[in-house]
């Protein structure tokens, strides 16, 4: 079997490759067109982050069994594409969790002390010490947004810095987080607390923009902003500003909206030290990344073993037929649920009911779990490590099994709690195959759950319908499908609008105020 290395890896990840019996050729720097004209030869493709595995790509891979990412992020490869012809694709989660939390601590001492500025000064000649006076960390608030495994190492290097550490996550249960000595708070808390915030969340329509005038209005004079996270979580206009202004002390980025930032105000700014994404740019890290990725191919390819796949459980082969529609159910029950639901969960259970009962529901329950995870974590959610992370949070995970599924043949619910809180969400499949959305809460619906979503809540007028369809059209947003339920004439009600792209914030916030429209939220499978 061949296996193409398209991206620079570590040459101990492609002898392993070799030792291993594979054919390996290592071309890096393709051309999109001609990944195209050869991807057909090989069973493997290695990659970082240079290499586009798109659905083009993909379709043309007559061959190919695997995907490896030597890393954590996978915006490079289209997952859907790749799962809907059965190839595996598989990242090496935690390979870079160490080298970038260090990073994110060096940015943060280097603003503090103002290092790379007064490096440029000497090396131009200068002695100005009193110019480059800087802030202590010792004794001094740490805000974590995102406590994930990297957002939690730095937590533990900071308090190891005599920093207090006070930290929000949805999925961080209050009492674990007290047996590490951080305190759990709420994001307009640690945002006014804080005199050094850090970001560690992955870009969603909810994180992005989520430092922007706004929130840094109610932050403490003099603050520092650091990100080597992902660009777009930060307003960039609006950091500028307040860095003008003085409200911002200074800012440390390794990430930004647009990479290269080209004309970027920021990178010029003399309150801000900015590096070219370099978090994970260590040379034990892609050592670390190359041997895992090369380990994780062989065990697939050699010896048939699926190992931190983001798209397939390891099931063995004689079950996947029948398991696999129920796995995808799962997952888009999870990720919906994940995304519609607000506040700290405590517990999710399980509900299997009817034919996939008598089915083997452990890897459904990974998959609604990873689900469940994945749109709002930082590091990339597999079904390996799901149910660890799960784990971690203090998230309490429940089985229950029933051989009635009412009018359906199988149905799998979903139910989400916290302390005052729970959200019901039950799925059922349409033709032994199309997951559906059939039950919300109270609401009985039936929702085909892919692609770009809006879910409102409404009072169940007349005009609720006709507003929503013209402020689409306004905006030359198509309707794809439109679904509705109701908990009796003229009470309340619930709206699922599939659009066929995604929405400005604007727009969002001018769907919010049409009337009769109680809450919105927006969903993307």
């Amino acid at each position: 079997m061949k296996v193409l290395v398209s991206d620079s890896i570590s040459p101990l990840g492609v002898e392993i490759l070799k030792k291993a019996g594979l054919e390996v050729d290592v071309k890096t720097g393709l051309k999109p067109e001609e990944l195209k004209a050869i991807i057909g030869e090989y069973d493997g493709l290695v990659v970082r982050s240079a290499t586009k595995a798109t659905a083009e790509i993909i379709e043309a891979a007559a061959n190919l069994k695997v995907i490896g990412r030597a890393g954590s992020g996978l915006d490079n490869v289209d997952k859907a594409a790749a799962s809907k012809k059965g190839i595996v694709v598989m990242n090496t989660p935690g390979g870079n969790t160490i080298t970038t939390a260090e990073h994110t601590i060096a940015m943060m001492f280097a603003v503090a002390r103002r290092i790379p500025q007064a490096k440029a000064s000497l090396a131009a000649g200068q002695w100005e010490k009193k110019k480059f006076m800087g802030t202590e960390l010792f004794n001094k608030v740490l805000g974590v947004i995102g406590l994930g495994n990297i957002g939690g190492q730095v937590a533990k290097r900071a308090q190891g810095l005599g920093m207090q550490v006070i930290a929000y996550d949805p999925f961080l249960n209050e009492d674990k987080a007290k047996q590490t000595g951080i305190e759990k708070v709420e994001i307009p808390e640690l945002i006014s607390r804080a005199d050094f915030i850090t970001v560690h969340t992955p870009l969603t329509h909810e994180t992005k923009n989520l430092i922007r005038a706004e929130t840094i209005r109610t932050m403490k004079d003099g603050v520092y902003i650091i990100n080597c996270a992902r660009g777009g979580i930060i307003n960039e206009k609006d950091l500028y500003e307040a860095l003008e202004s003085g409200k911002v002390a200074g800012a440390a980025l390794d990430v930004f909206e647009k990479e290269p930032p080209v004309d970027n105000p920021l990178v010029g700014h003399p309150n801000v030290v900015c590096t070219p994404h370099l978090g994970a740019s260590t040379q034990e890290a892609q050592e670390n990344v190359a041997v895992a990725v090369a380990e994780q191919i062989v065990d697939y390819l050699v010896r048939g073993i699926i190992r931190n796949a983001v798209n397939f459980p390891s099931i063995p082969a004689d079950q996947m037929a029948a398991l696999q529609p129920y796995i995808a159910l799962a997952d888009k029950l999870g990720s919906f649920s994940s995304q519609l639901f607000v506040g700290e969960i405590a517990a999710v259970t399980l509900e299997y009911k009817g034919k996939v009962a008598d089915l083997n529901i452990s890897p459904l329950t990974i998959a609604a779990v990873k689900g469940l995870l994945d749109p709002i974590l930082l590091e990339t959610v597999n079904f390996v490590n799901a149910p660890f992370i799960a784990k971690e949070r203090g998230i309490e995970v429940n089985e229950t099994k029933s051989s009635d599924a009412g009018d359906y043949n199988s149905m799998i619910t979903m139910r989400l709690k916290s302390r005052k809180k729970e959200l019901v969400v039950s799925g059922t499949l349409f033709s032994r195959k199309d997951p559906r959305i059939v039950q919300i809460d109270k609401y009985t619906v039936e929702i085909v759950p892919e692609g770009n979503m809006l879910v409102m809540y409404n009072n169940d007028k007349p005009g609720v319908i006709g507003n929503i369809g013209t402020t689409m059209g306004k905006n030359n947003i198509n309707i794809a499908r439109m679904h509705f339920g109701r908990e009796s004439a003229g009470g309340n009600a619930i709206s699922v609008v599939n659009i066929d792209s995604s929405i400005s914030d604007e727009l969002l916030e001018d769907i919010k105020k049409l009337p009769n429209i109680i809450d919105v939220k927006v969903i993307n499978l």
